[in-house]
């Protein structure tokens, strides 16, 4: 049995599971979550705990039973108590500012990048002089919000020689050596 699919799930006060033939809705005081799954995986409520069982042995419904039970675990915490996400931007003069959903991202191209995020993700962006901007999202889908951090990201990736781009609070980028001018040459 899948290590990650026999876990039961907790659900805490306040938060609502409606288990349909075909569609899961998780109802919080943050945010409502709905996600479709295969009925060859067994959704169970019983009192305020979640278990999945699988129908058969096979691959697809082994893999199958883990990923249900992480997306239902992470759309109960999701509801009950957000996921927030950190960005940092490492380079000069690079620059980030939010006004309502829009974020204005300045990246040292030629012109600045306008994002307009959704409206389930809340947006606050840190300039504090002398430190890197950082941009902090937060929201109770967690799907939804690594995809954004994923876009933002992918406007300047970090690179491993200067160490500039946009990265997480925390993630340690390995550097490589540049160039070398060699010394015997004539």
């Amino acid at each position: 049995m899948s290590r990650i699919g026999k876990l039961p799930i907790t659900v805490p006060a306040g938060v609502e599971v409606n288990i349909g033939s075909d569609q899961i809705t998780v109802k919080g005081k943050l945010g409502t979550l709905t996600t479709k799954y295969n009925p060859v995986v067994k959704i169970e409520k019983q009192g305020d705990i979640i278990s999945l069982t699988r129908t058969s042995d096979d691959k697809n419904t082994r893999a199958l039973h883990g990923l249900y039970r992480a997306l239902l675990a992470n759309m109960v915490t999701g509801v009950s108590q957000g996921f927030e996400k950190q960005l940092e931007l490492v380079g000069v003069g690079y620059r980030a500012n939010a006004t309502g959903q829009v974020l204005d991202l300045s990246l040292g191209y030629s012109h600045n990048i306008v994002i307009e995020l959704p409206k389930e993700i809340k947006v606050e962006t840190i300039n504090e002089k002398g430190k890197n901007p950082i941009i902090k999202l937060s929201s109770f889908d967690k799907q939804l919000l690594g995809m954004v951090c994923a876009k933002i990201r992918s406007f300047r990736k970090p690179e491993p020689y200067n160490g500039k781009g946009i990265r997480f609070v925390g993630e340690i980028i390995r550097r490589k050596a540049g160039k070398t001018a060699s010394k015997g040459k004539k």
